[in-house]
């Protein structure tokens, strides 16, 4: 399976300096997996959306999926009480 470029929507930055850098870690931990398994089984895609959730402890990746440019796009990562207020 050929490996995918992982991109960041510009806001992402922001959403992980409210973070603390021991969860950031693991969040771009969990981020940079994806690039060689988009679809991870504890992945789920989302209803009604073209985005997928992957969980990292309390908080929540977004993502897309381009399967024709071999793309990720993250989207958004936040606690998961605010992860879907966007």
């Amino acid at each position: 399976m050929a490996n995918y470029k992982i991109y960041f929507k510009r806001s992402v930055e922001k959403d992980l300096s409210s973070i603390p850098s021991k969860d950031v870690q693991r969040i771009m931990g969990r981020i940079e997996q994806l690039a060689t398994n988009p679809r991870p089984p504890e992945c789920e895609k989302l209803t009604g959306e073209d985005r997928y959730r992957l969980r990292q402890g309390k908080y929540r990746i977004l993502y897309s999926l381009q399967d024709t440019d071999l793309t990720i796009w993250i989207v958004k990562s936040a606690h998961r009480k605010d992860v879907y207020r966007y």
